[in-house]
């Protein structure tokens, strides 16, 4: 950043003073965020290894001894691992509902500063291709943007060999998923997604899936068979949060 920039920057924080997005009060001027202060970076819950190697979810003590995740029970997942950054709970849910459905694009400056801290996750991501889950085109109008791309974009930024290719579409316009339960979820994306025209995977290659929230995994499953028909052999995913 220019010195021009953050003197701008400095006069526009005087004017108009940066309230942390989850406690409400001012952000802290040593904050490695600019919307998230010291205590909101503390309320977001970070996930650390140990955790589910198929979604990512975190071991809890009364979980560690089996080895199962709740989540992934009944998964039969057409990728092989998965990791997320957060769980999406408080501090979580607040930050991904902003991006989701606030245009909270101004978040992914902070997501990156998150992601500097946890080396594990980014070490995951390294030398690999992401892929972002497509939006169908009417959703994307009505939104006016993919917060998986711009996920992965942020991603790639901060991984080492990490790039992005956009190498799936949605087919199929499926209702939203927010009250289905987990049969439901698998019927409403089946045939959802389909290579792009002229789009071929390399086996060679490992691929990553972004999406911004792994819930039941039926979305990522999805892509992950659209994406091992197209040629795909190593496939992973990737998401900002859990729940």
């Amino acid at each position: 950043m220019t010195v021009l920039a953050k003197i701008a920057r400095s006069g526009l924080d005087l004017l108009y003073p940066r309230d942390c997005l989850v406690t409400g009060e001012p952000v802290e001027d040593d904050s490695p965020c600019r919307y998230l202060s010291h205590r909101g970076i503390k309320d977001v819950f970070l996930v650390k290894e140990p955790c589910c190697p198929t979604c990512g979810f975190p071991f809890f003590g009364e979980l560690l001894a089996s080895r199962v995740c709740p989540h992934c029970r009944e998964l039969e997942p057409a990728f092989r691992h998965g990791r997320t950054l957060m769980l999406a709970r408080d501090a979580g849910r607040t930050i991904v509902h902003e991006l989701k459905y606030h245009q909270g694009r101004y978040l992914l400056p902070d997501i990156r500063a998150l992601l500097r801290g946890e080396t594990v996750f980014c070490e995951y991501l390294a030398h690999t291709v992401l892929v972002p889950v497509p939006l169908h085109a009417r959703r994307l109008r009505e939104r006016g943007f993919n917060q998986s791309l711009l996920l992965a974009k942020a991603f790639a930024a901060e991984a080492n060999g990490a790039r992005v290719e956009e190498l799936l579409q949605r087919v199929r316009d499926t209702q939203t998923q927010t009250r289905l339960n987990r049969k439901q979820r698998e019927e409403n994306m089946r045939g959802a997604f389909a290579m792009k025209n002229g789009k071929v995977a390399e086996p060679q290659k490992r691929y990553v899936l972004v999406d911004d929230v792994f819930t039941t995994g039926a979305t990522l499953n999805a892509c992950a068979r659209a994406l091992r028909r197209g040629g795909a052999e190593r496939i992973d995913v990737a998401t900002l949060a859990h729940g």
